[in-house]
């Protein structure tokens, strides 16, 4: 029995340059060559239903009237597509899956935790009606994937952290009907400065790889590069601010200062309030002073009211800008050695996808140290007002 690997391989080689009805055959050609089962597993691999497959089938086998040579389908065929039927229906999918979402940040692909047989209860209860087939052929062309067990448990898991997402998931969407802005923020890991080895493979003529370092011990002159990440939700745009210094609060506070004062603000002339998801720990944790004195600084320079929600622990992949950013930027940049800070900035500028991310990096050079206690008494001059649900995940910071 052929590998299933090589069908895969043939069959995302082959449907793009096919039409409805080649496709329809192709595909059916190939389920009756692999036998029992093969309908299934081809549906699997190309995305298509299983109906379009026996369709296929009962032309190859002549028990349909064969197409004329001048059409694609059958006289009488081409139904309009039911997502089509219901406006709408695709967006609400994708909505319902939005707040059950997990990601890697080194994968492109996304995974849901949401079955479809809840999802098809809750699109019921908003007036749709979808089978099955369809909702998984719309997830699986969003590029969403069933989640496998290993990825469910990240860590301890809280008994609140659902709730906390479908808090993060309302408040958010609360925020973008107002025009308010959303950001996801977090610090991607260092990478070292000079000609190391950087994982993945680029295209470059045969037997003439890039030639790297044999070991990636720290060269003191050049040292690492800290990139924190600001990921604007509602418009698909990122900002990168490229630390030579330490990764703290400090720092993190002032990447968020450096993107609203040159996007922020601009994108969005009538905020009033901020709203920022970050992780639970690091520079940007929920137990970090520094971290709640800094936002102070910036709510009373901006006038903005700093609303922050923190992801629950174990669940930093959870965070948008985990797959929405910093996968793409590692794409981008697989297979080349960051030989300097301004190819880093250059790779990270030129990060897009198909779906118009686009992205800004700016190199921060200034020196953030480290060890800076806030005291109780600098503590309680903080403007912070928690939430009753989980204060120390939700809260608020006014202006002075």
């Amino acid at each position: 029995m052929e590998p299933k690997e090589k069908i895969k391989e043939r069959i995302d080689a082959m449907l793009p340059y096919l039409n409805e009805r080649q496709t329809r055959l192709f595909l059916s050609n190939e389920a009756l060559s692999y036998g029992w089962g093969g309908i299934t597993l081809v549906s699997n691999l190309s995305g298509k239903s299983q109906k379009i497959i026996q369709l296929g089938i009962k032309e190859l086998k002549k028990e349909l009237p064969e197409a004329s040579e001048n059409r694609i389908r059958r006289d009488g065929a081409g139904r309009k597509r039911e997502k089509d039927k219901q406006e709408g229906l695709e967006k609400a999918v994708l909505d319902i899956v939005e707040s059950h979402t997990l990601g890697d940040p080194m994968r492109v692909i996304v995974w849901t935790s949401k079955s479809v047989r809840n999802i098809q209860k809750e699109l019921q209860i908003q007036g749709f009606k979808a089978s099955h087939e369809l909702i998984r052929q719309l997830l699986r062309q969003n590029k969403y994937s069933l989640q496998s067990n290993r990825r469910t448990q990240e860590g301890g898991k809280h008994p609140d952290r659902d709730a906390q997402f479908q808090f993060i998931n309302n408040k958010s969407n609360r925020f973008i009907s107002a025009n308010q802005p959303v950001i996801s923020v977090d610090c991607k890991k260092k990478e070292l400065i000079g000609n190391y080895k950087n994982n993945g493979k680029e295209w470059v003529k045969v037997q003439n790889p890039t030639e790297v370092n044999v070991y990636d011990f720290i060269d003191k002159t050049n040292g690492k590069a800290c990139p924190y990440g600001i990921y604007d939700v509602n418009n698909n745009k990122g900002w990168v601010s490229v630390g030579t210094s330490s990764d703290t609060a400090s720092f993190s506070v002032a990447a968020i200062r450096s993107w609203w004062e040159n996007d922020g603000k601009i994108s969005y002339p009538k905020a009033g309030k901020l709203y920022i998801n970050a992780d639970g720990g690091g520079s940007n944790g929920l137990k970090n002073r520094l971290w709640k004195s800094e936002l102070q600084q910036f709510a009373n320079d901006t006038g903005l009211k700093i609303h922050v929600s923190h992801l629950p622990a174990g669940t930093s992949k959870w965070n948008k800008i985990e797959h929405r950013l910093f996968s793409y930027i590692s794409i981008n940049w697989r297979g080349k050695p960051l030989t300097s800070l301004a190819v880093i900035i250059g790779l990270i500028n030129g990060t897009t996808t198909e779906t118009g991310l686009k992205v800004t990096a700016k190199l921060d050079e200034r020196e953030y140290k480290t060890g800076i206690k806030i005291s109780d008494d600098e503590f309680e001059k903080i403007n912070l007002k928690r939430y009753k649900f989980h204060g120390e995940w939700n809260y608020i910071i006014r202006q002075n």
